[in-house]
């Protein structure tokens, strides 16, 4: 059984053959599908699964905090099962491609008090840009 199936039932959120779909297309590391790539995979699995009801499931778990709604750039927000660990993300800046990365220290410690503006900080969210390497290779 996937880590997010798990997670999902030890909240005891019922499980239909829909959600359950949806669960296991998001099931892995570095996983972060856009709406639209959730339906079709969860489509070939179940072919009478309808968009609303994949948009439905991923808001209901998004709001469960059970994934991570990633909005990286102007492109469509993709969906990341790797809620409970906190992460950057890398970004190929030609592709799009997303890698989650688990940097070393903390990045809020990087930002000097003199610059938090009295703001009581309680997240950070970093997000590495360059070429992945099929689209740096020549």
């Amino acid at each position: 059984m996937s880590d997010l199936l798990e997670r999902l039932r030890g909240r005891g959120w019922r499980m239909t053959a829909q959600r359950r779909v949806v669960a296991e297309v998001l099931d892995g590391d570095h996983v972060h599908l856009t709406a639209d790539e959730v339906h079709a995979r969860a489509a070939s699995k179940l072919p009478e699964i309808s968009r609303a009801t994949v948009y439905n499931t991923l808001g209901e778990m998004v709001t469960l905090g059970e994934v991570l709604e990633v909005s990286t750039d102007r492109r469509a927000k993709r969906y990341d099962p790797n809620a409970h660990r906190p992460h950057q993300h890398l970004v190929c800046a030609r592709c799009g491609a997303i890698r989650d990365v688990h940097a070393t220290g903390d990045p809020l410690a990087d930002l000097p008090p003199s610059e938090r503006f009295g703001f009581a900080v309680s997240e950070v969210e970093v997000t590495y840009r360059g070429l992945c390497p099929d689209c740096a290779a020549p």
